[in-house]
């Protein structure tokens, strides 16, 4: 999973950096941001140490965990209220697209396989593509600051309710940390989203007669 996971979180926020510049804030870009360098979106504590320490705290059921935060500097964006929503839409769709290349990936190696040339480790490497991307953008699309879909729904809720949800950012995180352990979280949002990626992505290869790992 090593790859997939990588890839996922670095092109995740290279995507928001880069989207921020494009719609005019190259605060992101000028620092780096805007890169496949797996090294410059990693937090120490957020991306390495949180995460085993939740493994190991919880015994196995419980891993979340953060890459160092994209700056956005709203001001600079021609548009600020509605050009965030594009910025923070802009990671989710990033592990959405990775899904679908993995898929790709997939049945291309599982055709292979039918020939006589199949390498499982290949394929499960594309398998963990597919299920990592899909959990990163159902996580981050749950509509809470400061997670992504929290960002979009601010930007796209009137203005009351924008501004009572964006006051919860400071307490997002641990919302989201007890919804999670409580297996509120995964149970009725991340799972039903899972299941019906999957069910998109697939489909199309179930209708080609190959066999999925």
């Amino acid at each position: 999973m090593a790859l997939p996971v990588l890839l996922a979180i670095t092109i995740h926020e290279a995507a928001h950096a880069y989207v921020a510049r494009r719609l005019g804030d190259p605060t992101a870009a000028l620092l780096g941001r805007v890169t496949l360098n797996p090294f410059k979106h990693i937090d120490p504590f957020g991306t390495v140490l949180l995460p085993l320490l939740l493994l190991f705290a919880s015994q196995g059921a419980l891993m979340f965990g953060y890459a160092k935060p994209v700056p956005v500097n709203t001001r600079k964006l021609r548009n600020p209220r509605y050009d965030m929503v594009w910025v923070a839409l802009a990671g989710p769709l990033s592990n959405l697209l990775q899904a679908v290349l993995w898929t790709l990936l997939l049945a291309v190696l599982l055709w292979l396989g039918q020939q006589g040339l199949y390498e499982p480790f290949f394929a499960r490497m594309a398998w963990a593509g597919i299920m990592v991307n899909l959990v990163l953008a159902a996580l981050n699309l749950f509509p809470l600051p400061p997670l992504d879909g929290g960002r979009i729904a601010v930007g796209l809720l009137p203005a009351r309710p924008a501004h009572y949800l964006a006051r919860l950012e400071p307490l997002g995180f641990f919302i989201v940390l007890g919804l999670l352990w409580l297996n509120l979280l995964d149970r009725y949002w991340l799972y039903p989203l899972l299941e019906a990626g999957l069910q998109v992505l697939l489909q199309p290869l179930q209708w080609l007669g190959l066999p999925l790992p």
